[in-house]
């Protein structure tokens, strides 16, 4: 494919992706509060509706992959833009705490089949092994998903109230989601069996490195980890500014920080890092967080912006890794349905985290932070126990 035709794909696939993130990932953090006042629950209630989400994103991820390993991005994409449209419609209409978890089980669907692995995915199916630049394509666009999202529904929400704000995002999935993916070109079927499809490689770089087993449980356990700081920073970290001493006007505009500090590592990753290893790369993003919690921690208000662009940078250098790391241990036979289990544990772990989180910060305050940024130092752990691809031996 050209680069005209892959930067196409790549601005169609980044857009939708936006939109999928700041419709799902992101709606709690600013419409939990005037859900729970509505349907007279109380806030953990709707952030626990938004776990059973994750939950079934995690147990359909792996499925999700597979379908995209055998028919691509198109179908699968195109499908997921109506069932998260289902669900928003389904959650402005609830009136009842049932409405409220069956409209986040659908969301749930749509997460597991719509959100970075499937993206991901089916980038891989177009690209093969010349997926990095694609990938980092697609998420320096989506890395905008929260400085969009969070003042987009907090704004619907002030302006309409939060019901019309899911109806909103539902039309958008229906007027911009469904076109985008839609537009994404077709690949042929691939059976399971048949030899994998990809571009030709030099001599030298053997088509398929080898990884240990371990090497998948190390990747499940970082993911795991960094996604449950991802998702608790997601879902709490107005607050968690707050507590820290900033006010709610500030603690949201700081917020909004993260989106671009996730691009700017982005772009620091499209360019300076794109010459070393992805593992290097991770390694270094994963510290950032720590660094971030730490300066928090220390100074307070005065310091959360350093922390948002701390974290935001991090996370945004992480997101590529997991979508690159796989690739490069594992070579890009089956990564769908790969990524999907590998991405098993870190959905739970997205569960649990806004419910873990918020738990934490109702009895620690801004101390909670002590418990993401050592599971941040846990995780850089892991990935120094991981060698490069050039330190392992390989096989063809």
């Amino acid at each position: 494919m050209t680069a005209p035709a892959q930067a196409r794909v790549v601005a169609a696939l980044g857009t939708a992706q936006t939109l999928a993130w700041a419709s799902s990932y992101y709606l709690p953090a600013m419409l939990a509060a005037p859900i729970a006042r509505d349907l007279g629950v109380a806030v953990p209630t709707v952030f626990a509706a938004f776990s059973v989400a994750l939950l079934v994103s995690a147990l359909l991820g792996p499925l999700a992959g597979r379908a995209i390993d055998r028919w691509g991005g198109r179908p699968v994409l195109t499908t997921t833009s109506l069932v998260f449209a289902l669900g928003l419609g389904a959650l402005g209409l609830s009136n009842n705490i049932v409405g409220l978890f069956a409209a986040w089980a659908v969301l749930g669907v749509g997460m597991a089949s719509g959100l970075y692995e499937a993206a991901f995915a089916a980038l891989v199916r177009l690209y093969g092994r010349d997926s990095r630049n694609a990938i980092t394509g697609i998420t320096l666009i989506a890395g905008f998903a929260s400085t969009v999202g969070w003042p987009l529904s907090s704004l619907l929400d002030a302006q309409v109230g939060w019901r019309d704000a899911c109806f909103a995002w539902a039309a958008l999935h229906l007027v911009l989601g469904l076109p985008l993916n839609a537009s994404l070109p077709r690949v042929a079927t691939h059976r399971p069996d048949a030899p994998w499809p990809s571009p030709p490689i030099d001599a030298a770089e053997p088509a398929t490195p080898f990884a240990p087993a371990s090497a998948a449980a190390i990747l499940a356990v970082v993911f795991a980890i960094t996604w449950f700081i991802s998702t608790a920073m997601a879902a709490h970290l107005p607050r968690l500014l707050q507590l820290g001493g900033a006010s709610l006007a500030a603690a949201v505009a700081i917020g909004a920080l993260v989106g671009p500090a996730q691009v700017g590592g982005r772009l620091l990753e499209f360019g300076l890092l794109r010459r070393l290893h992805p593992l290097l790369s991770a390694r270094l993003a994963a510290l950032m967080h720590p660094i971030g919690a730490a300066v928090l921690a220390l100074f307070g208000a005065p310091a959360a912006a350093a922390f948002a662009v701390l974290h935001g940078a991090g996370n945004g250098i992480l997101t590529i890794a997991k979508g690159t790391l796989p690739l490069v241990l594992f070579g890009p036979q089956g990564y769908g349905e790969r990524q999907g289990l590998l991405m098993l544990p870190a959905r739970i772990a997205q569960a649990l985290a806004p419910w873990v989180f918020g738990v934490c910060l109702d009895r620690w305050g801004v101390g909670a932070l002590g418990l993401s940024g050592t599971l941040g130092l846990v995780a850089f752990g892991a990935l120094m126990l991981l060698p490069k691809q050039g330190d392992t031996p390989r096989r063809a």
